[in-house]
């Protein structure tokens, strides 16, 4: 097993990594507001092709929106529809942020993100709100955000670009996600991957801005 001292890079997921999400509050809102087979549509294990197409930017928002009412009642509105996709957001703590900015003195960082306008419009402003950075790029050296490259994960052509756009060693590079899903794409692009389970903060891995070695 290489040691930590062999990492030079560390590409972080984004939900359930590094912001506190429940997939289960979008299901409930959208049961709520009058689609009780929602479950079946979207869970954090799969989801139909609407919701990769507005993650990898096929559909716009609205185009999105107005292909999701049609699974509900008639005076169900736009903005109720983005609120309920939007209740999947928790929000991001204040000590992953501090994490970020002590591993930035030590690696360079980057964020591989399943992510879409919607939710992006809804973290960015929480972000900057609490804590006074203009979204989420600038904790990072680059953020590759699905719905801006129009790829996404578990696909290996993702983890393929991110490599070859940031110039890492993918030896060298520790990768974290909550899926196991983009555990083995991970790895086959020569990554070095951690899959943070359920109940493991991800400050757990790390100890003074320093990768802990078991997870090297």
């Amino acid at each position: 097993m290489l040691g930590n001292n062999t990492v030079k890079n560390i590409i972080f997921d984004f939900g359930g990594v590094l912001i506190d999400i429940d997939f289960q509050l979008s299901i409930d809102a959208y049961i709520k507001l009058g689609s009780p087979d929602f479950d079946k549509f979207y869970c954090k294990a799969t989801q139909s092709s609407l919701f990769d197409d507005l993650d990898t930017g096929r559909i716009t928002p609205k185009q999105f929106c107005d292909r999701l009412k049609a699974m509900f009642p008639p005076e169900v509105t736009e903005q109720q529809i983005i609120d309920a996709w939007n209740a999947i957001i928790i929000g991001t703590p204040a000590h992953h942020i501090h994490l970020l900015e002590q591993l930035a003195k030590n690696y360079r960082i980057f964020l591989l993100s399943n992510t879409n306008l919607i939710h992006y419009y809804e973290y960015t402003a929480e972000i900057k709100r609490k804590y006074g950075y203009d979204g989420i790029e600038p904790l990072f050296e680059k953020a590759y955000l699905s719905f801006n490259i129009g790829m996404r994960k578990p696909n290996l052509e993702i983890f393929e670009y991110a490599i070859k756009d940031s110039g890492v060693v993918p030896s060298e590079t520790i990768f974290i996600d909550d899926s196991i899903h983009n555990i083995e794409p991970a790895r086959l692009a020569g990554l070095r991957p951690i899959h943070l389970k359920d109940g493991v903060d991800v400050t757990e891995l790390f100890e003074n801005g320093i990768i802990k070695q078991e997870y090297c």
